[in-house]
């Protein structure tokens, strides 16, 4: 035996031990890629600079992400409000289709996914990922009562179209249902919004300090504007101004722990800019927007310090960022003309309303060595469609029961589509339960008025008159000129296709 054969064979023995003991991938597959979502509570189109260069705000680590990946001008929440889109996001499902087709749920709601519901939590967890939640969660929990009223838990609707009584509940015990019975390993959750109580911090189902204080509330008087939030019970502890840094504390010491060896999913949706705007005294006065500027400017920070930390733990080069809104910013017009910016951008309306500025969003993805840094879509998504996407990285069939409204965007992510493959429309819902759906270049909107925030929200129509809104958005993208009785063959197409997509319990395709 020659001396080259020789140390083929003892190379070739080495390489099989390898094998054996595992230490060598024998697939050669790929890692999956990690997935950070970054959720931005009622922040507008016009609030990044990358998409309002003019505006008083200024977002260097958000425009840093955009110009690192691809920047949709053309990306939808769902839902004009806080909880529908966060049912859409993590189901797949438009939140119509859910226990609360209108509406918002409280601190006391209980939970609106359903126990058996498939989740992005929950198919990436199935495929080997470390899921975690941290930030505002806002899906309702599954409160336990106290002894002797066991009958409420079984009463209809009770806790979701009707907040469950604080007095009925034991916080001495973990809730029964919540983030982490839906998917997520880790949880660190406020339970609501940051104006809603109650004001405390659960920690993997569990309360990190009993809600046994109070607080009267503050700033009643605003309009839901500054820094205002409802009285209700809270920790003692309890801090308004550190929400934002608690949250990114939590997220980064998420990061901090995970290896190359094992894929990750973080979803931190943020509880800021919503109210109250609570700048902490370093962001005091850095925008031109007043509080609410400084607030979005603190979470640009947010966001950047949750970047860089990604960047040193070297796990960067393998993840996917997704930056996001969760509806249009709470901005009135008196406040567009008092600091000189438009939250929204150019679009009609803020949230809650049936007009684009309720529901169009910033949306950004960076993906290293897949995204093209630099790169902006027009193509029209929503953020139903991130199941779908997830599902198609890794190479799987939709879970069963199927998400009915969410259709992949990796080809579009990767270069290789302009539009959403499949996708016959988009479908929002405002507060108030006006319906609007997206087809190209044309929007209808199944009511007259905002539907949501800005007024008048609701208009009842006159006999023989129109009784919904059509607009072309290619030539008129702020909503200004209604051609609903000029186009009633578009008003008729795309009433028939809303039609199919909400009696459907099966995905719709164009």
């Amino acid at each position: 035996m020659t001396r080259l054969v020789k140390i083929c064979c003892v190379a070739g023995g080495l390489v099989s031990l390898l094998f054996c003991l595992g230490l060598v991938n024998q697939s050669d597959k790929k890692q999956s890629p990690n997935i950070i979502y970054i959720l931005a509570d009622d922040l507008g189109y016009g609030d990044v600079s990358a998409y309002n260069p003019t505006g008083q705000i200024k977002t260097p680590n958000i425009d840093k992400l955009a110009s690192e990946g691809m920047r949709f001008t053309d990306a939808h929440s769902p839902s004009s409000v806080c909880t529908p889109t966060r049912y859409g996001l993590l189901t797949g499902r438009y939140p119509w289709r859910s226990r609360l087709p209108v509406g918002v749920l409280r601190g006391y709601s209980r939970t609106l996914i359903e126990a058996d519901r498939p989740t992005v939590a929950s198919l990436l967890k199935s495929n080997g990922y470390q899921t975690a939640v941290v930030g505002k969660w806002h899906l309702g929990l599954d409160w336990d009562v106290q002894k002797g009223n066991e009958t409420l838990l079984t009463a209809e609707g009770y806790g979701i179209k009707t907040e469950m009584n604080p007095d009925h509940i034991d916080f001495s015990k973990k809730p029964l249902q919540g983030p982490n019975t839906i998917g997520f390993d880790y949880s660190y959750i406020l339970p609501a919004s940051l104006d809603m109580p109650p004001y405390c911090y659960l920690e993997n189902q569990k309360l990190t300090e009993l809600p046994t204080g109070y607080t009267n509330g503050n700033k009643l008087e605003s309009g839901y504007t500054g820094p205002f939030w409802r009285e209700g019970k809270m920790a003692p502890s309890f801090n308004f101004f550190e929400v934002l840094p608690r949250f990114v504390e939590k997220a980064t010491a998420f990061l901090k722990k995970q290896t190359a060896q094992k894929p990750f999913f973080l979803y931190l949706p943020l509880a800021a800019p919503h109210t109250p705007w609570v700048p902490t005294k370093n962001y005091t006065g850095k925008s031109k927007a007043g509080e609410y500027g400084d607030f979005v400017q603190q979470v640009d920070a947010a966001v950047g310090e949750v970047l860089r930390t990604l960047s040193e733990t070297g796990l960067a080069g393998n993840t996917i960022v997704i930056f996001a809104s969760d509806n249009g910013p709470y901005w009135r017009e008196n406040f567009v003309k008092q600091f000189n910016h438009k939250a929204a951008g150019e679009f009609r309306g803020m949230k809650g309303d049936a007009f684009e500025g309720g529901h169009r969003i910033p949306f950004i993805v960076r993906w290293p060595g897949n995204v093209k840094p630099g790169s902006t879509s027009a193509a029209t998504t929503t953020l139903t469609n991130l199941m779908a996407t997830c599902q198609e990285i890794l190479g799987q069939k939709a879970p069963t029961p199927s998400p009915e409204d969410s259709y992949s965007i990796l080809p579009v992510l990767l270069g290789k589509s302009r539009q959403v493959t499949g996708q016959p429309a988009v479908v929002h819902s405002s507060s108030i339960g006006y319906f609007a759906i997206r087809k190209g270049d044309w929007k209808l909107i199944e009511g007259l008025g905002s539907g949501g925030f800005t007024e008048p929200k609701e208009v009842k129509p006159q006999a023989g008159q129109p009784t919904g809104q059509l607009y072309n958005l290619a030539a008129d993208v702020a909503e200004t000129r209604d051609l609903y009785s000029q186009q009633p063959e578009k008003v008729k197409e795309l009433t028939e296709l809303l039609t199919k997509i909400r009696q459907s319990n099966v995905r719709v395709s164009n």
